[in-house]
């Protein structure tokens, strides 16, 4: 099983993509294509993208049963004693609340009690 998640990306691209996968959602192809093609497809992909986002995940034969690759997206997978996890972005904390704020909208604002 392969799916390929697309945000942002040209029409044309998935136009191509709905050669050899079914288009289940906008930007969300489902199919089960060989190893060969799934490569030659993610190659295409990481060509015509643009400025766009992608993400393809596919069943192997792993521990996890499967496996992912991303192309210009803010999380990466990384390896962690054989286990591939996604690496969030470090986000940057909550500004402190201005002066003269109520109790009430602080608590509302930043969900401190």
């Amino acid at each position: 099983m392969t799916v390929i998640i697309l945000t942002n990306c040209p029409p044309g691209l998935r136009g191509f993509l709905t050669r050899w996968l079914l288009e289940i959602s906008p930007g969300v192809f489902i199919g089960n294509p060989s190893a060969r093609v799934r490569d030659v497809l993610w190659n295409e992909v990481h060509e015509y993208a643009g400025q766009g986002r992608a993400l393809l995940t596919h069943t192997t034969n792993n521990e996890q049963g499967f496996t992912f690759r991303t192309h210009d997206h803010n999380w990466h997978p990384t390896d962690h004693e054989g286990l591939t996890l996604i690496r969030r972005p470090n986000t940057p904390s909550a500004a402190a609340p201005k002066p003269g704020w109520s109790k009430a909208s602080k608590r509302r604002r930043f969900r401190t009690s």
